[in-house]
C-alpha cells in the first residue's frame, strides 16, 4: 500500500507546531547515557541548520519526542539560506546558487529535518555498536499542534515521560528532556525556546515563565493516570511550599552532575592543560573548548570521556 501523505501546514507566512515521535526497531532499551547525550547533540546541530524552534524534547531508552515550530519557506531570506547551507556543509563548500529554492524548501521541511537527525544518529549508533542494518522502526509520527493551551499541554506530556516511566520523581531530574535541560544547563546556547508556552498565561519574563510552567507541569503530573507513575502529592506539596521557585541550593545540586559526567573540570587554564594531555581519550576528533559551568564561578568542564 502507498504511504499516507504526511499532514504538513503549507499556509504562507504561518509557523506550524508539530509533535514528533520516533521509535527504534530494536528490542529493549538500547539507548544509554552516551546515546542519549549524542542524540541531544545531533538535534541541537540540525536545529541550528533548519528553520525550526525547539520547544520541547525527551530522549527515552527506545524512542524520542520533539515539539518544534517550523517556519514557512517564504520567511527565509536568500542570505539565510546560504548561511544555513554553510552551517551544514562547512564554509569551504561553495553554495550552488542554481539550487537556492531547493535549499530554501529543504531548510523549512519537517521531514528533511527529522530525516537528517535520524540518519546521523544511526551512523553514530551503528559505528559505536559495530553493527549494520536498520535502527529506526516505522517512519516518524507527526501531530500538528494548535498554539495555546494545547501546545503547553503537549509540552508537559513530553516533559513528564521520565516521571511516567518511573525513572525520576521530579521531571527536571531527568536531563534528557526539555525541563531538565532548562534547569540543569540554564538552557545552554539558547537551544530551546524560552517562552515554554507560557504566553498563553500572559507571562513574558524568563524567570516567571519557568516558574509558571513548572507549577503547571507539577499539577498536571500529579493527576492520577491508570497504571502510570505520577508526581507524588508529597513532592507536589514540597514544590508548592517553595512557590515553584528554583533556589540557589537546588540549582547547585543540578550543576553538581558536572563532577561525575565531565571528562575534566576545574579552572579554564587547568582544563585546557589537561585536555592537551588526554586528547586521544575524547570521542570527537574536533578541538574541544572548555564550557563554563553556570552557577559556579570560575569553573569550566569538558564533556565526559568516551565509554569503553
Amino acid at each position: 500500500m502507498p504511504r499516507v501523505p504526511r499532514m504538513v501546514v503549507t499556509d504562507s507566512g504561518q509557523k506550524a507546531a508539530y509533535h514528533v515521535i520516533s521509535r527504534t526497531a530494536l528490542d529493549g532499551l538500547p539507548f544509554g547515557k552516551v546515546e542519549k547525550d549524542e542524540l541531544v547533540r545531533i538535534i541541537q546541530r540540525y536545529s541550528a541548520v533548519y528553520s525550526v524552534e525547539v520547544l520541547g524534547f525527551a530522549i527515552m531508552g527506545n524512542h524520542f519526542h520533539l515539539l518544534v515550530e517550523v517556519s514557512p519557506a517564504d520567511s527565509m531570506s536568500n542570505e539565510d539560506v546560504r548561511i544555513r547551507f554553510h552551517l551544514l556543509y562547512g564554509e569551504t563548500i561553495e553554495f550552488p546558487e542554481e539550487r537556492l529554492e531547493e535549499y530554501r524548501e529543504r531548510f523549512c521541511s519537517l521531514s528533511a529535518y527529522v530525516k537528517d537527525i535520524k540518519q546521523r544518529f544511526s551512523c553514530f549508533y551503528n559505528k559505536r555498536k559495530k553493527r549494520k542494518g536498520t535502527l529506526w522502526g516505522e517512519r516518524f509520527k507527526s501531530v500538528i499542534v494548535e498554539q495555546g493551551s494545547t501546545l503547553i499541554h503537549c509540552l508537559a506530556y513530553i516533559d513528564l515521560n521520565a516521571v511516567r516511566a518511573g525513572i525520576v520523581k521530579r521531571p527536571e531530574d531527568y536531563r534528557w528532556c526539555s525541563i531538565g535541560y532548562h534547569i540543569q544547563t540554564g538552557n545552554k546556547d539558547g537551544f530551546l525556546s524560552s517562552d515554554l508556552g507560557t504566553p498563553e498565561f500572559g507571562e513574558d519574563d524568563a524567570a516567571t515563565q519557568l516558574k509558571t510552567y513548572r507549577e503547571y507541569l507539577y499539577h498536571i503530573g500529579a493527576i492520577d493516570k491508570r497504571g502510570k507513575a505520577k508526581i507524588s502529592r508529597k513532592v507536589l506539596d514540597e514544590e508548592a511550599t517553595e512557590g515553584f521557585e528554583m533556589n540557589r541550593l537546588r540549582r547547585f545540586r543540578y550543576r553538581s552532575r558536572y563532577f561525575t559526567d565531565s571528562g575534566i573540570i576545574g579552572s579554564r587554564a587547568f582544563v585546557e592543560t589537561q585536555y592537551e594531555t588526554f586528547k586521544d581519550h575524547f570521542q570527537s576528533t574536533r578541538e574541544k573548548i572548555p564550557k563554563r559551568v553556570k552557577g559556579i564561578e570560575g569553573m569550566y568542564s569538558l564533556k565526559r570521556l568516551a565509554e569503553a
